[in-house]
C-alpha cells in the first residue's frame, strides 16, 4: 500500500453523468475524461469479459494522457440469456427491451478498471448483479418508458428512479454496481492506491 500522503488526481474515464454522480459520493473532486474507445462486441465474446475488456481499455486510453493520476474506467453489459442488450436509444427500442424482459432474469455484469499511473499498477473487478422482472404489461411498460426515458440505459431502465417498480427481485453485492460503478470495489481500491476513504 502506498503511504499516506498527498491525495493523487484522480481521473473518470467516462463523461457519464451516471458514473460520476456516484464517484461524487466517494470523492468530492475528480476529474473526467472521454476514453474515446471502441465498444463493439467480439463475436462469441462472454458478457463479463467484455465488460472488463471494455473497462480496462477505457482506463488505458485515458492514463495515457494523464500521466501521475489514478485513472477510474467502468463499463456495464445487461444480457438476456445469451442476447447482449445495449442502450436502447429510442423508445421503440427501449419498449421492446422490456417486453422480452418481462417474467425474466436479466443479468449485468459491471466490470471496474483502477489504474495508477504512478506505480505502473492495474486492479480491476467485476461485479454481477441478477434482475428478475415481474411479469409487464404493453401499456406498463408504455408508461414507464415515456416517463422516465431510459434511452442511455442498457436494459431500458433506471433502478435509481421509477425503474424500481419493474421488478421482483435484484440480487448483488453491492446496489450501486447496478447504476453503473460499483463504488464497494471501487473504495477499497482506492483506499490500497492510498487515498482515505472515509
Amino acid at each position: 500500500m502506498i503511504q499516506a500522503g498527498p491525495s493523487p488526481r484522480i481521473v473518470l474515464a467516462s463523461t457519464s453523468r451516471y458514473r460520476a454522480e456516484l464517484l461524487r459520493r466517494l470523492l468530492p473532486q475528480f476529474e473526467q475524461a472521454a476514453p474515446g474507445t471502441d465498444e463493439v462486441a467480439w463475436p462469441g465474446e462472454p458478457p463479463g469479459a467484455r465488460a472488463l475488456r471494455l473497462a480496462i481499455a477505457k482506463a488505458e486510453a485515458v492514463a495515457a494522457l494523464h500521466p501521475d493520476s489514478l485513472v477510474i474506467g467502468s463499463d456495464q453489459v445487461a444480457a438476456l440469456d445469451d442476447r447482449l442488450l445495449d442502450k436502447p436509444g429510442n423508445p421503440q427500442n427501449a419498449c421492446a427491451q422490456l417486453a422480452a424482459s418481462s417474467g425474466r432474469e436479466m443479468l449485468f455484469h459491471t466490470a471496474l478498471c483502477v489504474i495508477d499511473t504512478r506505480q505502473h499498477r492495474q486492479h480491476t473487478h467485476v461485479d454481477l448483479t441478477r434482475v428478475r422482472f415481474r411479469p409487464l404489461q404493453a401499456d406498463e411498460i408504455l408508461r414507464y418508458v415515456e416517463r422516465e426515458q431510459p434511452l442511455d440505459c442498457a436494459g431500458s431502465f433506471k433502478c435509481e428512479g421509477l425503474g424500481i417498480s419493474l421488478f421482483e427481485t435484484i440480487d448483488n453485492h453491492d446496489p450501486s454496481a447496478l447504476i453503473g460503478l460499483p463504488l464497494i470495489a471501487l473504495a477499497r481500491l482506492l483506499r490500497e492506491a492510498g487515498v482515505a476513504l472515509p
